[in-house]
């Protein structure tokens, strides 16, 4: 924990997540969850193929990752008679493609049903082995609803069913979803931090959660995608939409008082984001104090809490 008036650090273990917060604080999380969104094929000429699903776009095409080459027209042929026909090649590396099953386009309701009975977790790229069964269940939160994300709100991930029922009993608190896309994943690469292009991503919050942040009540966001959700909430006074904002040193957090959040990639926009609560020095030496102590990094790793 880290405490932003003291700066001071305490080493706890995440059950004592409650000991450190007032109980005037309303907690916010994402119950977005993560679809079977890899699967492998094979093209017309035989040669195979692999699609990383990235998120719904209007009129029923999708914006999806393939690893292998591919033209505008391809046709590309999965288990259970799904087709994935490209249409058009976007210059960040996504593909738009149209999915069909037995000749007939289909929505996003029949694709998801599809994937979950031949897709794969999607997996983080550091993550350097094969889905299992286990990932099934372990990279989704005890919250999980909405179908949607291709990665996990991995801050979400600590908490069992046992502590997420004391939450509820214990303090306020409110759903948003977010459905994180694979840009998540995606490093700064631009000189200027205020150059970088952020990805967008589909957000919807619901009544309840509007009118906690419309309170006075303390916030706590568990998680990156939860921060990035409410103060773009905050700026645009949308309820729901697709959020691009990126948060940083020069673009500081407006309403989210204490964040829960793992320990994320250098040159990764989620630690940026860390950055904006407590600026680029603060966050340096947290890291490092981190890498000393052995914590574990990235999706399935140990978590910071943030009090300011």
């Amino acid at each position: 924990m880290y405490d932003c008036k003291t700066k001071k650090i305490t080493h706890t273990i995440f059950k004592e997540l409650f000991s450190f917060l007032p109980q005037d604080t309303a907690v916010i999380l994402n119950d977005t969850k993560v679809i079977k969104a890899r699967i492998f094929g094979v093209k017309q000429s035989g040669g195979k193929i692999e699609l990383l699903l990235n998120s719904p776009l209007q009129d029923n095409l999708y914006s999806v990752y393939i690893r292998g080459k591919v033209n505008i027209g391809s046709e590309l042929f999965f288990e259970n008679n799904l087709k994935a026909i490209v249409q058009k090649l976007q210059d960040d590396g996504t593909r738009v493609v149209a999915f069909f099953q037995n000749s007939k386009q289909i929505d996003t309701k029949k694709l998801f049903d599809i994937l979950e009975s031949i897709g794969h977790i999607p997996l983080p790229p550091y993550i350097k082995r094969p889905d299992t069964l286990q990932d099934a269940s372990e990279y989704q939160t005890v919250f999980s609803k909405i179908q949607g994300a291709v990665a996990a709100p991995t801050a979400s991930l600590h908490f069992s069913q046992s502590m997420f029922s004391e939450l509820q009993k214990r303090y306020a608190h409110g759903f948003l979803t977010l459905h994180v896309g694979a840009g998540t994943f995606k490093p700064v690469e631009a000189e200027n931090i205020n150059d970088h292009v952020m990805h967008s991503e589909f957000y919807a919050l619901s009544e309840a959660t509007c009118k906690l942040l419309n309170s006075e009540k303390k916030i706590l966001a568990v998680g990156t995608t939860v921060t990035r959700s409410v103060e773009y909430f905050v700026r645009t006074q949308k309820q729901s939409g697709f959020s691009n904002l990126f948060l940083h040193p020069n673009n500081q957090p407006q309403r989210v008082d204490h964040l829960l959040t793992n320990f994320h990639l250098p040159k990764s926009t989620l630690i940026m984001l860390v950055a904006s609560f407590i600026g680029l020095n603060e966050t340096l030496r947290i890291y490092q104090e981190a890498i000393d102590q052995k914590y574990r990094f990235f999706s399935y790793g140990d978590a910071m809490l943030i009090m300011r």
